[in-house]
Protein backbone atom coordinates (compact mmCIF):
# COMPACT_ATOMS: atom_id res chain seq x y z
CA UNK A 1 0.00 0.00 0.00
CA UNK A 2 2.72 2.49 1.16
CA UNK A 3 4.66 1.60 -2.75
CA UNK A 4 1.59 2.37 -4.56
CA UNK A 5 0.63 5.35 -2.57
CA UNK A 6 4.60 6.68 -3.01
CA UNK A 7 3.87 5.67 -7.11
CA UNK A 8 0.90 7.57 -7.30
CA UNK A 9 2.20 10.95 -5.67
CA UNK A 10 5.35 10.40 -8.11
CA UNK A 11 2.48 9.98 -11.31
CA UNK A 12 0.87 13.06 -9.81
CA UNK A 13 3.90 15.24 -9.49
CA UNK A 14 5.03 14.69 -12.87
CA UNK A 15 2.03 15.30 -14.51
CA UNK A 16 1.57 18.78 -12.54
CA UNK A 17 5.01 19.43 -13.69
CA UNK A 18 4.11 18.73 -17.47
CA UNK A 19 0.71 20.94 -17.19
CA UNK A 20 2.73 23.65 -15.76
CA UNK A 21 5.17 23.43 -19.01
CA UNK A 22 3.95 26.40 -21.21
CA UNK A 23 2.85 24.70 -24.49
CA UNK A 24 5.07 24.64 -27.68
CA UNK A 25 4.04 27.96 -29.69
CA UNK A 26 2.48 27.01 -33.83
CA UNK A 27 5.12 27.15 -36.27
CA UNK A 28 5.73 31.44 -37.52
CA UNK A 29 3.64 30.53 -40.86
CA UNK A 30 0.65 30.16 -38.58
CA UNK A 31 1.24 33.38 -36.86
CA UNK A 32 1.48 35.32 -39.81
CA UNK A 33 -1.31 37.39 -40.84
CA UNK A 34 -0.81 36.49 -44.69
CA UNK A 35 1.25 33.32 -46.30
CA UNK A 36 0.27 34.21 -49.74
CA UNK A 37 -1.95 31.76 -50.35
CA UNK A 38 0.40 28.89 -51.64
CA UNK A 39 1.79 25.97 -50.28
CA UNK A 40 5.60 27.25 -49.30
CA UNK A 41 6.51 30.06 -48.02
CA UNK A 42 10.09 31.91 -46.86
CA UNK A 43 10.73 33.77 -43.88
CA UNK A 44 13.21 36.19 -43.19
CA UNK A 45 12.97 36.82 -39.75
CA UNK A 46 15.62 39.67 -37.98
CA UNK A 47 15.81 40.23 -33.83
CA UNK A 48 15.40 43.61 -34.54
CA UNK A 49 15.06 47.08 -36.64
CA UNK A 50 18.80 47.71 -36.09
CA UNK A 51 19.95 44.12 -36.55
CA UNK A 52 21.93 43.20 -39.68
CA UNK A 53 21.48 39.18 -38.83
CA UNK A 54 19.04 36.72 -38.25
CA UNK A 55 17.30 33.82 -40.04
CA UNK A 56 15.61 32.74 -43.05
CA UNK A 57 13.54 28.97 -42.76
CA UNK A 58 11.77 27.86 -45.99
CA UNK A 59 8.41 26.24 -45.22
CA UNK A 60 6.22 23.78 -46.44
CA UNK A 61 2.38 23.45 -45.95
CA UNK A 62 1.18 20.05 -45.17
CA UNK A 63 -2.42 19.17 -44.73
CA UNK A 64 -3.50 22.19 -42.47
CA UNK A 65 -0.28 22.78 -40.77
CA UNK A 66 3.30 24.29 -41.59
CA UNK A 67 6.83 22.37 -41.49
CA UNK A 68 10.11 23.74 -41.89
CA UNK A 69 12.03 22.28 -44.62
CA UNK A 70 15.11 24.06 -43.95
CA UNK A 71 17.16 27.32 -42.44
CA UNK A 72 20.59 29.16 -42.25
CA UNK A 73 21.66 32.26 -41.09
CA UNK A 74 20.62 35.25 -42.56
CA UNK A 75 22.13 38.90 -43.32
CA UNK A 76 20.02 42.58 -44.16
CA UNK A 77 20.93 45.78 -44.79
CA UNK A 78 23.55 47.60 -43.20
CA UNK A 79 21.56 49.64 -41.99
CA UNK A 80 19.10 47.31 -40.49
CA UNK A 81 15.18 46.90 -41.55
CA UNK A 82 12.32 49.13 -42.53
CA UNK A 83 9.12 49.33 -43.04
CA UNK A 84 8.46 48.18 -46.92
CA UNK A 85 5.52 50.39 -47.71
CA UNK A 86 7.70 53.68 -46.66
CA UNK A 87 11.10 52.74 -47.36
CA UNK A 88 13.24 55.29 -49.61
CA UNK A 89 15.77 54.04 -51.55
CA UNK A 90 19.46 54.45 -51.62
CA UNK A 91 19.05 53.77 -47.62
CA UNK A 92 20.46 50.55 -47.45
CA UNK A 93 17.84 49.03 -45.51
CA UNK A 94 15.65 45.40 -45.90
CA UNK A 95 12.34 46.79 -46.73
CA UNK A 96 10.12 44.45 -44.58
CA UNK A 97 6.97 42.73 -46.04
CA UNK A 98 5.00 39.58 -47.61
CA UNK A 99 6.13 39.56 -51.27
CA UNK A 100 6.30 36.60 -54.42
CA UNK A 101 8.87 35.88 -55.60
CA UNK A 102 9.14 36.51 -59.48
CA UNK A 103 12.00 34.98 -60.93
CA UNK A 104 15.16 33.42 -60.13
CA UNK A 105 18.45 34.78 -62.10
CA UNK A 106 22.16 34.18 -61.34
CA UNK A 107 25.95 34.50 -63.10
CA UNK A 108 26.58 31.03 -62.89
CA UNK A 109 23.88 28.35 -64.25
CA UNK A 110 20.88 27.18 -62.45
CA UNK A 111 21.51 24.56 -59.65
CA UNK A 112 20.14 20.91 -60.79
CA UNK A 113 16.54 20.56 -59.55
CA UNK A 114 15.58 24.31 -60.13
CA UNK A 115 12.03 24.28 -61.30
CA UNK A 116 11.48 28.60 -61.21
CA UNK A 117 11.93 30.24 -64.39
CA UNK A 118 16.00 30.90 -64.69
CA UNK A 119 17.88 33.89 -66.17
CA UNK A 120 21.59 33.60 -67.20
CA UNK A 121 23.03 36.54 -66.28
CA UNK A 122 25.75 37.33 -68.70
CA UNK A 123 27.98 40.94 -69.64
CA UNK A 124 24.90 42.67 -70.94
CA UNK A 125 22.56 42.30 -68.32
CA UNK A 126 21.74 44.92 -65.95
CA UNK A 127 19.45 45.65 -63.40
CA UNK A 128 17.95 49.48 -63.26
CA UNK A 129 17.42 51.64 -60.30
CA UNK A 130 17.28 54.92 -62.24
CA UNK A 131 14.12 56.52 -61.03
CA UNK A 132 13.85 58.37 -64.52
CA UNK A 133 14.11 55.67 -66.17
CA UNK A 134 10.91 53.72 -67.96
CA UNK A 135 12.97 50.17 -67.13
CA UNK A 136 12.71 51.04 -63.01
CA UNK A 137 13.33 48.39 -61.35
CA UNK A 138 13.46 46.03 -64.05
CA UNK A 139 16.10 43.38 -65.67
CA UNK A 140 18.14 45.09 -68.65
CA UNK A 141 19.52 42.94 -71.44
CA UNK A 142 20.94 45.36 -72.63
CA UNK A 143 21.36 48.61 -70.70
CA UNK A 144 18.71 51.52 -72.65
CA UNK A 145 19.87 54.41 -73.15
CA UNK A 146 17.27 56.27 -70.58
CA UNK A 147 18.82 54.06 -67.75
CA UNK A 148 21.76 55.41 -67.13
CA UNK A 149 25.08 52.72 -65.85
CA UNK A 150 25.62 54.79 -62.67
CA UNK A 151 21.92 54.22 -61.80
CA UNK A 152 21.76 50.61 -62.10
CA UNK A 153 23.68 46.91 -61.05
CA UNK A 154 25.54 45.81 -64.07
CA UNK A 155 24.66 42.10 -62.66
CA UNK A 156 28.28 40.70 -63.25
CA UNK A 157 30.32 42.72 -61.08
CA UNK A 158 28.51 41.10 -58.24
CA UNK A 159 29.35 37.14 -59.52
CA UNK A 160 29.67 36.34 -55.59
CA UNK A 161 26.34 37.54 -54.79
CA UNK A 162 24.47 37.03 -57.26
CA UNK A 163 25.77 33.86 -58.52
CA UNK A 164 22.57 32.35 -57.64
CA UNK A 165 19.43 34.49 -56.46
CA UNK A 166 15.27 34.90 -56.19
CA UNK A 167 13.92 38.67 -57.76
CA UNK A 168 11.81 39.62 -54.37
CA UNK A 169 8.70 41.59 -55.53
CA UNK A 170 9.03 44.61 -53.61
CA UNK A 171 8.09 47.81 -55.41
CA UNK A 172 8.14 45.66 -58.21
CA UNK A 173 4.21 45.16 -60.03
CA UNK A 174 3.31 48.86 -59.56
CA UNK A 175 6.69 50.46 -59.18
CA UNK A 176 6.76 53.97 -56.92
CA UNK A 177 9.82 55.57 -57.80
CA UNK A 178 11.94 56.43 -55.32
CA UNK A 179 11.34 53.68 -52.68
CA UNK A 180 13.53 50.84 -54.15
CA UNK A 181 14.83 49.00 -56.66
CA UNK A 182 16.70 45.30 -56.89
CA UNK A 183 15.87 43.69 -53.48
CA UNK A 184 16.83 39.81 -54.41
CA UNK A 185 17.53 36.98 -51.90
CA UNK A 186 21.31 36.20 -52.82
CA UNK A 187 24.24 34.36 -51.59
CA UNK A 188 26.46 36.46 -49.54
CA UNK A 189 29.00 38.97 -49.92
CA UNK A 190 31.37 39.84 -47.13
CA UNK A 191 29.22 41.68 -45.00
CA UNK A 192 25.82 42.91 -44.91
CA UNK A 193 23.80 43.59 -47.73
CA UNK A 194 22.37 47.03 -49.45
CA UNK A 195 18.63 46.10 -48.74
CA UNK A 196 18.45 42.86 -49.44
CA UNK A 197 18.16 39.07 -47.79
CA UNK A 198 21.60 37.35 -48.22
CA UNK A 199 22.17 33.41 -47.46
CA UNK A 200 25.40 31.21 -47.65
CA UNK A 201 25.61 29.90 -51.22
CA UNK A 202 25.03 26.54 -50.35
CA UNK A 203 21.71 27.18 -48.51
CA UNK A 204 20.85 29.04 -51.52
CA UNK A 205 21.10 26.49 -54.13
CA UNK A 206 18.94 24.65 -51.62
CA UNK A 207 15.78 27.16 -51.59
CA UNK A 208 16.48 27.41 -55.67
CA UNK A 209 15.99 22.90 -55.32
CA UNK A 210 12.95 23.37 -53.54
CA UNK A 211 10.90 26.05 -54.79
CA UNK A 212 8.60 25.31 -57.01
CA UNK A 213 6.23 28.30 -58.69
CA UNK A 214 3.42 25.98 -59.29
CA UNK A 215 2.98 25.93 -55.05
CA UNK A 216 3.39 29.95 -55.34
CA UNK A 217 5.91 30.34 -52.59
CA UNK A 218 6.35 33.94 -51.17
CA UNK A 219 8.81 35.55 -48.61
CA UNK A 220 8.09 37.28 -45.39
CA UNK A 221 10.28 39.77 -44.06
CA UNK A 222 10.47 41.07 -40.89
CA UNK A 223 11.52 41.43 -37.01
CA UNK A 224 10.23 39.40 -34.33
CA UNK A 225 8.09 42.16 -32.36
CA UNK A 226 7.09 45.51 -32.86
CA UNK A 227 5.43 47.92 -35.43
CA UNK A 228 7.86 45.60 -38.13
CA UNK A 229 7.11 42.54 -36.78
CA UNK A 230 6.84 39.04 -39.07
CA UNK A 231 3.65 38.21 -37.93
CA UNK A 232 1.95 41.48 -38.97
CA UNK A 233 2.55 40.54 -42.74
Amino acid sequence: MRRFLVTASVLLALAGSLAARPAEPPPLPERLADTGGGTQLITAEAPGTDSVTGTVTWWDRRGSGWVAAGSAPARFGANGLVEGATRIQGTNTTPTGLYDLPYAFGTEAAPPGTRYPYRRAGESAWWCQDNESRAYNRWVDPRPGDCRADEAEHLVTYATQYARALVIGFNYHRPVRGRGAGIFLHVDGRGATAGCVSVPAAAMDRILGWADPVRRPHIAVGTASGPTAITRY
